[in-house]
């Protein structure tokens, strides 16, 4: 049996409701205990793939929140991976007023809007998700944590979601919490990150040390490990986050680390933050820098880079020198001169031999460029091209 109904979603035309929809929304609201759990899985399964269902379902996110506060651990798991299910892959969703999208006064059209994140957090999920955050269960502690990324990713709900008090906690999964709730934590946080008040309450929470130990064990390739160094690229844009990454032990390290092997997105972040550190303050972290062997990988991401990662490596290559002004007319800007200044002031021996072995070592991983490219690369990209203000990257918001 199938009913129909019109909904604000759909134009005004009927949309079919299944029959399962209607029993299972009655069911949930029911008086029973079980009954409220068993509509709850049901809920989820049906959600789990099907974008019509979320749609469908949303009448049911109200009862599913108050079964959020109930004490029966069994009630809260099966309501908190029902609206997650209701929650995900919500994008492409959009009030409509007589279009695909709503329109400003100006006629532009705006982002499609998230309505189930939107509603769950309206309907007043947030409190009994921050206290899951502190649960003695970690299967709840997961389960928040990975409803808060979810959550976090319309814009309207950041800055609930920040008042709610949520940062500090998340922080604290991301020390203590399992892998998966670690990683679900810091996507959250980059999410929330994008709100640039947001930024000092991550660092005020201590977020660095976790964010380094994340970084240190996960694929340099990965996801998580852009979204980490794309996070840790906005904590250096403050004093307190520069100190905090230089005191953790092997902090520098772990960031040059992303520079040579991670994906060409966390590369970029990775550069950007090195650079924001050398121009915030040359005589404190340059030697920093340079003693964790950042040379071979800044050389290949000069080639091999994104277009801001090549600006952004040769202006840090020039600031890594003895002096970071141009010397003169006379003696050409090319890497080989950059690398045989940083080598003489390392150590002061061989300077020509060390310069040389770092280029060799650089051309070994990049078989298809030749030293030749790399001068010439050099002397084209001359510091008149590349302003050392040049130096903020962009960042997509998930």
């Amino acid at each position: 049996m199938e009913s129909k109904f019109s909904g604000n979603d759909s134009g005004g035309k009927a949309i079919t409701v299944p029959a399962i929809v209607h029993q299972t929304i009655e069911l949930i609201q029911s008086d029973d205990p079980n009954s409220k759990i068993q509509a709850a899985r049901e809920i989820r399964r049906l959600t789990k793939t099907s974008q019509k269902y979320r749609r469908q379902f949303s009448g049911a996110i109200e009862p599913l929140i108050s079964m959020l506060r109930s004490d029966s651990l069994d009630c809260n798991e099966a309501a908190l991976l029902a609206l997650l299910n209701l929650a995900v892959k919500d994008e492409k969703r959009a009030v409509h007023l007589g279009s695909a999208f709503n329109t400003f006064s100006d006629g532009k059209q705006c982002l499609p809007v998230y309505l189930n994140k939107i509603y769950i957090v309206d309907a007043g999920a947030l409190e009994p998700l921050i206290n899951f955050l502190q649960s003695q269960s970690s299967n709840l502690r997961e389960y928040a944590t990975a409803a808060l990324l979810t959550l976090s990713a319309s814009a309207i709900n950041k800055p609930t979601i920040s008042a709610s008090g949520a940062i500090p906690l998340l922080v604290k999964i991301l020390r203590d919490g399992s892998s998966q709730a670690k990683v679900d934590a810091v996507m959250a946080l980059y999410n929330l990150s994008t709100l640039q008040e947001n930024l000092s309450m991550i660092l005020a929470a201590n977020a660095i040390p976790p964010l380094i130990n994340l970084l240190k064990v996960c694929k340099k390739s990965s996801k998580t490990t852009e979204k980490c160094s794309a996070l840790l690229e906005s904590l250096l844009g403050f004093d307190e986050g520069r100190t905090a990454l230089t005191s953790e032990e092997g902090g520098v390290l772990t960031v040059v680390e992303v520079l040579e092997n991670g994906s060409l997105q966390s590369r970029e972040h990775a550069v950007s933050a090195l650079l924001t550190m050398c121009e915030s303050d040359r005589c404190r972290y340059r030697e920093p820098i340079l003693s964790e062997g950042v040379i071979p990988g800044l050389l290949e991401l000069t080639v091999q880079g994104t277009p801001k990662s090549q600006s952004k490596a040769h202006t840090l290559l020039r600031l890594l020198r003895d002096s970071p002004y141009p010397r003169s007319e006379f003696q050409a800007d090319t890497l080989e001169n950059i690398v045989s200044n940083i080598v003489s002031q390392i150590d002061g021996e061989d300077r020509s031999g060390k310069a040389k072995k770092m280029l060799a070592e650089m051309v070994q991983v990049s078989m298809e460029q030749s030293l030749r490219h790399l001068q010439k690369r050099a002397l084209v990209c001359t510091p008149t091209d590349l302003p050392l203000t040049s130096c903020t990257s962009e960042v997509t918001l998930k």
